[in-house]
C-alpha cells in the first residue's frame, strides 16, 4: 500500500501487510512494511533535489515514529495486545513463537480465538483493572507461564481447548468465580500456583504429574478434586474456604506436603512421601492413609487439628525425620501406627490422649517425649521398655500435665529435642551481610567518581 506524501503537507502513513516495495522515481524503498510515495511538484531545478530529500527525510522520520504502532507479528519476541484489533491479529496466527502480553489498559474483552493454537512463551495479564473477559476457543498450548496477576475485574476465563501449559501462576483475581476449560482440561503443567482469588472451583486442572502445587488464600474455594499422580517437590494447601474438601484419589507419591485449614482430605493411593508431610490447623475428624509405607527423609506432623479423633496410617514402617503429634485436643488415643518400626529423628507426642501405642517401634534416633493432660500411667509403663535400647536420645513420658498442649514445636529431624536452631545461623550471617553491603556501597561510590572524571 502506498502512502502519498504531498510536498506541502505532513506525510500520511498507512500500514500494509505483507511487505511491499515502493518506488520513488527510480528508487525502491521499504520501511517496516509501510510504503512511502513522495509526490513531488515541479520546482526549479536547483531546488528540486533538496525538496525531494526533505520530503523523503520527513517520511522516514514519520515512519520511525509509528514503527511500533502497526502490526503484532507472529514472530515477535513479545506480541503486546493493547486493543481488540491487536487480539485479532494475534488470533490470526497459527502460532506465536514468543510471548503474548495483554497490556494493562487493554479490555474489557480480549478474544484470541481463531487460528491460534500455540504460544511458545508466556501468556500474561498483570495489573489490569479493565479486563473482564479473556478467551480463546482455539488455543491448545502455552509453552511458558499462564500468568494472571492483579486482574481485578476478570470474571470470564474461557479456554475450552487448552490442554498444556508450562506453568499456571494466578494471583489476586477478585471477580473470577470459575475458569472454564474443556474435558479433560489442562493435563500437562510443571507447576500450579493459585493464590488470593475468588475462584470457587478448579476441577478443570487435571495434571497427572507436577513439580509444585500451591493453592492458598482462595476464600471461596470449597472443593478441589484432582487426578494428580505424583508431585516431585511440594504440595501446599492452606487458608482457603472454611469447608474445603480435597480429594486426590490417584496420588501415589509426593516429595513434600503441607495441608492446612482443610475440612476433608483424602489420599487413598498414597504409598510414598520422599520429604515431609505436615497437617496444621485442619478441621477433619479422621485421617487415613492406608497404603502409605514410608516417609523417606522428612517429618510427619499433626499439629493443632482441633477436631481430629482418629489418625490411621497402619502400614507406615519408617519415618526418616521427626514424628510430631501436638495439640490435637479431640484425639483421645494414638493407636493407628501399628507397623511403625523406625523413626530417624525425635518423637514429640503431646496432647489430651489417654493411650499411646507404638507396638512395632524398634529404633528412634533422637529424643522421645510423650506428655498428656490426662492420666497415661499405663501407656508410660509400656513405653518405658523403649528406653536405652530403642530410644537413643532422652526419654520422657508423663501425664496430668495441664500445659501438655501448649508446646506445638516440631520434633527435630536430626535427633535432638526440638529443633529450631536458627539464631546462630542468623548471627553467623550478619558479618557477611555487612561486608557485602559495604562492598556494594564502595562500588557505587567508585562508579560515581568515575562518571565525574
Amino acid at each position: 500500500m502506498v502512502v502519498e506524501v504531498p510536498t506541502r503537507h505532513v506525510p500520511h502513513l498507512i500500514a500494509s501487510r505483507p511487505p511491499l516495495v515502493c518506488k520513488i522515481g527510480t528508487l525502491s524503498i521499504l520501511f517496516c512494511n509501510i510504503c512511502v510515495h513522495v509526490q513531488s511538484t515541479n520546482y526549479p531545478s536547483q531546488q528540486s533535489g533538496k525538496m525531494f530529500n526533505k520530503q523523503l527525510i520527513s517520511a522516514a522520520t514519520a515512519l520511525s515514529l509509528v514503527s511500533g504502532v502497526f502490526g503484532v507479528g507472529c514472530d515477535d519476541p513479545t506480541a503486546t495486545i493493547k486493543s481488540a484489533a491487536d487480539a485479532t491479529q494475534v488470533a490470526n496466527c497459527d502460532s506465536i513463537k514468543g510471548s503474548v502480553l495483554i497490556d494493562r489498559n487493554a479490555g474489557p474483552d480480549i478474544d484470541i480465538g481463531g487460528s491460534l493454537q500455540e504460544i511458545g512463551g508466556d501468556l500474561t495479564a498483570e495489573n489490569n483493572g479493565l479486563l473482564s473477559s479473556l478467551r480463546s476457543d482455539s488455543l491448545q498450548t502455552i509453552g511458558g507461564t499462564f500468568s494472571l496477576k492483579n486482574v481485578t475485574k476478570l470474571s470470564t476465563l474461557n479456554f475450552p481447548q487448552l490442554g498444556e501449559v508450562g506453568a499456571i501462576d494466578w494471583a489476586t483475581l477478585n471477580a473470577l468465580p470459575e475458569p472454564t476449560f474443556g474435558n479433560p482440561g489442562i493435563t500437562k503443567a510443571k507447576s500450579v500456583t493459585i493464590a488470593d482469588t475468588f475462584i470457587e472451583n478448579i476441577d478443570g486442572i487435571n495434571v497427572q504429574s507436577l513439580t509444585d502445587m500451591n493453592i492458598n488464600n482462595n476464600r471461596r474455594l470449597t472443593k478441589f478434586s484432582t487426578s494428580i499422580k505424583s508431585l516431585s517437590n511440594t504440595l501446599i494447601i492452606q487458608a482457603n474456604g472454611l469447608n474445603l474438601t480435597m480429594e486426590m484419589p490417584n496420588l501415589e507419591w509426593i516429595a513434600n506436603m503441607t495441608i492446612a485449614n482443610v475440612t476433608s482430605f483424602s489420599v487413598p493411593s498414597l504409598h510414598t512421601v520422599n520429604g515431609s508431610m505436615r497437617f496444621d490447623s485442619n478441621y477433619f475428624t479422621t485421617f487415613i492413609a492406608a497404603n502409605l509405607t514410608e516417609i523417606q527423609d522428612g517429618d510427619l506432623s499433626f499439629v493443632s487439628n482441633p477436631e481430629i479423633t482418629n489418625i490411621s496410617i497402619p502400614s507406615l514402617e519408617r519415618i526418616g525425620g521427626g514424628f510430631t503429634i501436638a495439640n490435637n485436643t479431640a484425639l483421645g488415643k494414638l493407636n493407628g501406627f501399628g507397623d511403625l518400626n523406625e523413626i530417624g529423628g525425635a518423637v514429640k507426642v503431646r496432647g489430651s490422649f489417654t493411650d499411646v501405642q507404638l507396638p512395632a517401634l524398634k529404633d528412634v534416633k533422637g529424643a522421645f517425649e510423650v506428655v498428656s493432660t490426662e492420666d497415661i500411667t499405663n501407656a508410660c509403663n509400656t513405653l518405658n521398655g523403649l528406653k536405652g535400647g530403642v530410644v537413643q536420645g532422652d526419654f520422657n513420658c508423663h501425664g496430668k500435665d495441664a500445659n501438655a498442649n501448649d508446646d506445638t514445636s516440631s520434633a527435630s529431624s536430626d535427633g535432638s529435642g526440638s529443633g529450631n536452631g536458627t539464631s546462630n545461623k542468623k548471627n553467623a550471617a550478619s558479618p557477611v551481610g555487612t561486608s557485602m553491603s559495604t562492598l556494594y556501597t564502595l562500588v557505587a561510590l567508585g562508579s560515581f567518581v568515575a562518571a565525574l572524571l
